[in-house]
């Protein structure tokens, strides 16, 4: 029994002290925009019973109705044996807005289980009064805004629900980020769209603004009247080619549902006096013109096709190795803008050297001003004889917006000191000077040793006969065939732009098979952005034309000149415009990244059977 007493006293203290731990707070909260005229709330809260010396602040620009009132609320939750425990007043004013502008209302000011404390400051937004409000004001929070004043009858009028759509910038350069926004302004409280058609932002790379689950609304005064407003999507945009590029119009199919007064009585007693009829109403957004102009001439040779603001950087994991270990020059470009679209740039390494194709990590966050973050580079290579040698740095160039020009960034060079080293069993070292340095890498070659033999007649053995000679000639022939197929291979390795195009359908399929683990993990955006990679990486190596100057009119034109069937070409433009707009459908999403999957794959590969070189 004593046991238990103690066990309960043990487990009230462990209570007692966590609520004891729990932090005070005292918060302020009002709405952050008002009409004049309108009546709101200001409440301030103190999560403890325990206060005393409540002082609001000097409410300046707002009659005060009423206040302060005081409430007190507390609840004891009991959860797994835990015992949580909230007790919290509240200080409410009721206020009305006099004046148009914006006003700042500092901190009040309580003693709170005996320390004195601040309450947050608050920020609200005056608008002027609604154009045709009248005399309408009620009572309570916000009783006088737009949604009130919404018009009335089985109509929805352009005046009481549209949508805007506005871009940051409608003069750009090419690759430069821009932000589309799509805003609802409505007077009516009840709305939900059935059906949103998003034009297909032809010509432009999109990306997507993750938006918050709950959208927030919030009071504007908007051509002489106030209406209730939240941003529905937002996009940054990148211009892909030069010109006039038009953004088409949005479709929104709306409903409403609208009070409609009855007169009959029952209707009078349960609803008001009100029935609610369902309003359809199809919304459509202005068209938008944006002018993009072409990246100025003299572009620098080893421009990367970005275009925004970056730096960059450059660390070796180590200057003093041995033979056939590993030398890592990692590269990281950092900044705002088309980060995801630069052309990696080239590191030059030694002949000696090994090289493997890079590792790219893009660390990058959407914001408005465009792709923010870094993309990091790891350069891979692995030297194969001893000595010290030179890896010059990396030259950088990239279009500087704010400035309206290139601008060329170098990174530093390494001196790399290599020694010998045991190595891989599976590689051998050639240069050596006498029998005590062949090695086979990890076991030396021995000398032969001389033992006494007993020769046989010719005949009683192999030898002289047709498989003692063939040993011979096989062996011979084999060498033939390897260095002459070693020598054309070197020749061909030799040919940058024919390699690229020898090894452009490999380099592809390496891509869509990624994106195909992308479409099971259903990972819609990097799905697209894969599929994207592969199909303008597989161009630009067919075509022997770098990245960054490439769009989809000279590939049109190319492809032509190759003699690629119209059809065909039309197929292939069409899988990049599937790619860049299916992400942005409305339906099933894991059919239309099945389809862009499948219509990608098929026309590389007939493209792969047309182009010849």
């Amino acid at each position: 029994m004593r046991k238990l007493i103690f066990l309960l006293i043990a487990v009230m203290t462990v209570n007692l002290s966590a609520w004891a731990d729990e932090k005070v707070s005292f918060t302020a909260s009002a709405p952050d925009a008002v009409a004049i005229g309108d009546q709101f709330r200001l409440s301030y809260t103190v999560t403890t019973s325990k206060i005393r010396d409540f002082r609001a602040p000097s409410i300046k620009g707002f009659d005060v109705l009423m206040g302060p009132s005081r409430s007190q609320q507390s609840s004891t939750q009991i959860v797994n044996g835990n015992v949580t425990s909230t007790n919290s007043i509240t200080f409410t004013y009721i206020l009305m807005a006099t004046t148009e502008g914006s006003f700042t209302l500092p901190g009040a000011t309580i003693t709170a289980d005996g320390d004195q404390m601040v309450s947050n400051s608050l920020k609200i937004k005056v608008l002027p009064a609604d154009a045709d409000a009248g005399a309408s004001a009620g009572s309570g929070g916000q009783s006088g805004n737009a949604n009130n004043r919404a018009s009335s009858g089985s109509s929805i009028s352009n005046q009481d629900l549209f949508i805007t759509a506005t871009a940051s910038k409608t003069n750009v350069y090419e690759q430069e980020a821009f932000l589309l926004t799509f805003k609802i302004y409505t007077r009516e409280s009840q709305l939900r769209f059935d059906n949103v058609k998003l034009p297909d932002f032809k010509g432009f790379h999109s990306q997507e603004i993750e938006m918050p689950a709950n959208a927030k609304w919030t009071q504007e005064h908007y051509k002489g009247r106030n209406y209730n407003t939240t941003v529905y999507r937002q996009f940054v945009l990148f211009a892909q080619q030069s010109g006039k590029l038009v953004i088409e119009p949005a479709r929104f199919d709306a409903s409403v549902a609208k009070a409609v007064q009855s007169a009959d009585p029952f209707d009078a007693f349960f609803n008001g006096g009100s029935n609610y009829v369902e309003v359809k109403k199809a919304l459509l957004t202005p068209k938008i013109t944006i002018d993009v102009n072409a990246l100025p001439t003299g572009k620098p040779t080893n421009f990367s096709g970005g275009v925004g603001e970056f730096s960059i950087s450059s660390s070796i994991n180590s200057k003093e190795v041995k033979t056939n270990d590993a030398i890592t020059i990692k590269l990281i470009i950092s900044g705002t803008g088309n980060l995801k679209l630069i052309t990696n740039p080239d590191i030059k390494f030694p002949e000696d050297f090994e090289v493997y194709d890079p590792k790219e990590d893009n660390q990058v966050r959407l914001t408005k001003e465009g792709l923010s973050g870094s993309k990091v580079i790891e350069y891979l290579a692995i030297p194969r004889h001893a000595g010290t040698f030179k890896i010059p740095g990396v030259s950088f160039s990239y279009f500087d917006i704010k400035s309206k020009s290139y601008k060329t960034l170098q990174t530093e060079g390494y001196e790399v000191k290599v020694e010998k080293g045991a190595g891989n069993a599976d590689q051998v070292i050639a240069n050596f000077t006498n029998k005590e340095d062949l090695k086979v890498l990890g076991e030396d070659i021995r000398y032969i040793k001389i033992n006494e033999v007993t020769l046989k007649t010719k005949g009683d053995f192999f030898y002289g006969s047709l498989l003692y000679w063939l040993f011979y000639v096989i062996p011979g022939i084999a060498f033939l065939v390897f260095l002459i197929v070693y020598h054309k291979q070197a020749a061909e390795n030799a040919n940058v732009a024919k390699m690229r195009t020898r090894k452009a359908n490999k380099v592809a399929v390496r891509r869509m098979k990624l994106a195909g683990k992308l479409l099971s993990e259903n990972k819609k955006e990097a799905f697209y952005d894969e599929v994207l990679k592969a199909l303008w990486g597989y161009i630009s190596d067919k075509l022997n034309i770098p990245l960054s100057r490439l769009s989809k009119d000279n590939v049109e034109e190319k492809l032509n000149n190759f003699g690629v069937d119209e059809e065909l070409i039309q197929d292939f433009l069409n899988a990049l415009n599937e790619c860049e707009f299916a992400r942005f459908a409305p339906g099933d999403e894991s059919q239309a990244m099945d389809k862009v999957y499948s219509d990608s794959m098929e026309v590389m590969s007939k493209m792969e059977n047309s182009i010849k070189r």
